[in-house]
């Protein structure tokens, strides 16, 4: 699924020079759901937004899905992010005063290979997080968690190959945290391949692989043994109400 080999990032600030990534190797296999750990300027934020197609390598090879993505220009590389990569953010990146399926549709609307119906898909992928209730209100009628539902359902509208998480738990508590975290685990038992990036531990437990970075390097790259079973976690904590 993703095969990195030799990844360099160098960032040039005026005189300076900033090594952001040194050399990073690694393959991520179709269906694993993958955390990517590391101190503030380890090159981990760096490393998920080249997967992303956000930002270039300076160097090295980076294959997604068999395609070669490092060498692609910029209109070619969001092409890329439109049919093959969900995103979920940390502050859930909607707009203020449009309907939770509405903002589910835009992957569609930007996609000019789409002919379908979007209205009809995005009600659906509302629907498979929980929020078929929801579906007309806007950002400011929904509790956080329900927020970061909506960003779920966009990032699972176009049926990508990989979910990527920036610190997708960051802004939520600790049930809500574990709602989302339960989802993603759905999400990679039904065969997806998941990569969050995360600094928190109890978060990282929950996926299969830990990637730690440090100085734009990878320090270890380890299986979690015992994985935690969000929705047994789940069933530990009080209820609350709208998340």
């Amino acid at each position: 699924m993703i095969t990195v080999s030799g990844l360099h990032k160098i960032y040039h600030l005026g005189d300076i020079s900033v090594h952001a990534l040194r050399g990073v190797s690694l393959e991520i296999k179709a269906g694993e759901f993958v955390a990517i750990m590391g101190p503030s300027g380890s090159g981990k934020s760096t490393f998920m937004n080249i997967l992303g197609c956000l930002d270039k390598p300076t160097e090295g090879s980076y294959v997604l899905d068999g395609e070669q993505i490092a060498t692609l220009d910029d209109d070619e590389l969001a092409a890329i992010r439109n049919r093959k990569i969900g995103f979920v953010f940390q502050t859930f990146n909607l707009i203020p005063r449009r309907p939770a399926y509405r903002q589910v549709m835009l992957p569609l609307l930007y996609n000019p290979d789409y002919s379908g119906n979007a209205e009809e898909l995005a009600r659906a992928a509302l629907e498979r997080v929980g929020l078929g209730e929801r579906l007309e209100h806007k950002p400011n009628e929904l509790s956080g968690g329900q927020q970061q539902r909506v960003a779920i359902a966009r990032a699972l509208v176009n049926d990508p190959a990989v979910i990527l998480g920036d610190e997708p738990t960051g802004n939520l508590d600790t049930r809500t945290s574990e709602e989302i975290m339960a989802l993603f685990q759905d999400l990679h038992a039904e065969g997806r391949t998941v990569i969050i990036v995360t600094h928190e531990e109890d978060i990282a437990a929950h996926t299969r692989r830990i990637i730690r970075f440090r100085d734009g390097h990878v320090i270890s790259d380890q299986p979690v043994t015992n994985p935690v079973d969000a929705r047994a976690r789940l069933a530990t904590l009080p209820v609350e109400e709208d998340q």
